[in-house]
């Protein structure tokens, strides 16, 4: 015998559980931030320094958000850099090795001095909180990332 209430009661539990979910992965964490005026990437990408660097933390913590095909132009940190992936799918590749795919998840820490790139594939966006220490200096750019290296063909 069936006990209809508790199926009714289950049905909607799953439907509120179903619908939070949705609502959930709709509101991100953070405000998405200011649209980058700077000329070191291509596309658009959103920033929000989330915690500067003071007399006691010596590190940013920030939120960058990039369109599908937005990416940075291949650059340093000269005391590195964490990014922990918290949405979309991206890609980041460092000077003479192949190029990653990096998806919501995952972690890549980038080496000191190391020259990189990172940013979003052709059909997906992707975000990312960076972490990176300051008292060694900030970013250092270098050029353009090319199709070609995009493409991950070089």
């Amino acid at each position: 015998m069936t006990n209809k209430p508790q199926i009714k009661f289950a049905a909607i539990l799953v439907l509120i559980t179903l619908s939070w979910g949705a609502v959930a992965q709709q509101s991100p964490i953070f405000p998405k931030g200011e649209l980058s005026s700077t000329p070191n990437h291509v596309g658009n990408v959103w920033l929000n320094e989330l915690s500067g660097p003071d007399s006691t933390f010596a590190y940013n913590i920030a939120q960058a958000v990039f369109d599908p095909g937005a990416r940075l132009d291949w650059h340093t940190h000269p005391a590195g850099q964490i990014l922990l992936f918290t949405e979309g799918t991206g890609y980041y590749q460092e000077q003479g090795k192949p190029r990653q795919t990096v998806r919501k998840g995952e972690i890549i820490k980038c080496q000191p001095g190391v020259e990189h790139w990172h940013g979003a594939t052709p059909t997906s966006g992707v975000t990312y909180l960076a972490t990176t220490p300051t008292q060694k200096g900030k970013t250092i750019w270098f050029k353009r990332v090319t199709d070609d290296e995009y493409a991950g063909k070089k």
